[in-house]
């Protein structure tokens, strides 16, 4: 098995990190930092978006596991002292790979198409005023946004910024977005739906630029700055992320982990 590990570089994640390595030369797994066939992130669910992000070129040649340092996440199945039992595990049984849906965003500019995928979540705000914006459904005029931002968020990211906003919490089976607003401005000449929606595969959604304003997109940990955005558009990716699971972790579970049990 060729593996590579991502850790958030923290004293007890470098150290995790240390020790996968010293079990998996032991199981006779194969160190591989360009082309691996699992990538082992420690730390929280940030470290599982960087790790993403490193190998989001290669998304559909790879599985990701979680192993948790913290509190328990949503991306990681493993707590820090069960290292030992995975690395067992990984060596001995063929893992259940899941597969979840990711945001596709095509960036548009007067110069260039930019293309990038969330496993997460994308924002949109304005840096020095409220963001003006017009949204497009399949090409047809939907709303004229003005406020904070706006959230598309995929299913496994719908319980992070989007729930914090009033959005649904959505099962990663269902292919989809959701967009979700961030304190809309409703009168005569804005106008909004006033909450979230989702939008299955194949349909898209346009963000259009409806003046000269320097924009802020965040596309999970990413930050990016421009004033030269036309429009934004956002689709369901044919390609998903896949995660490797050696004991099942329903996704329900997690969501009353994280947010119901005490």
């Amino acid at each position: 098995m060729k593996y590579a590990v991502i850790d958030r570089g923290d004293t007890l994640s470098k150290s995790l990190a240390e020790q996968f390595h010293q079990l998996a030369a032991e199981h006779g797994f194969q160190r591989e930092d360009e082309k691996p066939e699992i990538v082992i992130s420690i730390g929280g669910d940030g470290t599982l978006l960087q790790a993403f992000h490193n190998y989001v070129h290669r998304v559909e040649e790879v599985a990701f596991v979680g192993i948790h340092t913290g509190h328990l996440g949503f991306y990681a199945d493993w707590q820090a002292n069960e290292l030992s039992k995975l690395v067992q595990l990984m060596a001995k049984e063929e893992p259940h790979l899941v597969h979840y849906p990711l945001v596709e965003i095509e960036v548009e500019t007067p110069n260039e198409k930019s293309h990038y995928f969330a496993l997460n979540d994308f924002t949109i705000k304005g840096v020095d005023a409220t963001l003006v914006v017009q949204m497009n459904v399949n090409d047809e005029p939907f709303e004229m946004f003005r406020g904070d931002g706006i959230v598309i968020s995929t299913p496994s990211g719908s319980t992070a910024y989007n729930k914090s906003v009033g959005g649904a919490v959505v099962h990663p089976s269902i292919e989809s977005l959701q967009i979700a607003e961030i304190a809309s401005i409703n009168n005569r000449v804005y106008r909004t739906l006033g909450s979230s929606f989702l939008l299955p595969k194949h349909h898209h959604c346009d963000i259009i630029s409806r003046k000269e304003q320097r924009l802020q997109l965040v596309i999970d940990h990413v930050s990016i700055q421009r004033n030269d955005i036309r429009s934004i558009r956002c689709t369901v990716s044919s390609h998903k992320v896949n995660f490797a699971r050696y004991r099942p972790l329903p996704f329900w579970n997690r969501v009353r982990d994280a947010f119901i049990d005490m």
